[in-house]
C-alpha cells in the first residue's frame, strides 16, 4: 500500500514559477513509474508528465513540454513537478499517480494561475 501527498500548490500569477512535491509512504516510490496529472473545472483529468522507475526516462503533454520538469529523489521518496513560465491554462488540481501493477493517488493539490 502506497500513501501519496501532494504539496506546493498555491496562487501565483503568470509567468511564475511553482514546484509541487509528492511524498510517499508505505513503500518506496523508486519501484514506481510516477505521474502526474490535473483536472480543470469542467475538464477531464489529463496527464501531464510521467517519468521511469529509473528516473532516466520522461515524457511531456504537449501543452507543458518546455515549461514543466519532474523529476525524483530516491532518497527522499519523493517526486517534484518544476513548473515555469505558468500560464492562466494551467491552473487546475495537480494529482500524482504512482503505477505498478496496481496504481495509488493523491489527494491533490489546487495550482491558481491569475494576475
Amino acid at each position: 500500500q502506497v500513501q501519496l501527498v501532494e504539496s506546493g500548490g498555491g496562487l501565483v500569477q503568470p509567468g511564475g514559477s511553482l514546484r509541487l512535491s509528492c511524498v510517499g509512504s508505505g513503500s518506496t516510490l523508486s519501484a514506481y513509474a510516477m505521474c502526474w496529472y490535473r483536472q480543470a473545472p469542467g475538464k477531464e483529468r489529463e496527464l501531464v508528465a510521467s517519468i521511469t522507475t529509473t528516473g532516466g526516462g520522461t515524457s511531456y503533454a504537449d501543452t507543458v513540454r518546455g515549461r514543466f520538469t519532474i523529476s525524483r529523489d530516491k532518497s527522499k521518496n519523493t517526486v517534484y513537478l518544476q513548473m515555469s513560465s505558468l500560464k492562466v491554462g494551467d491552473t487546475a488540481v495537480y494529482y500524482c499517480r504512482a503505477f505498478r501493477m496496481v496504481e495509488y493517488w493523491g489527494q491533490g493539490t489546487q495550482v491558481t494561475v491569475r494576475s
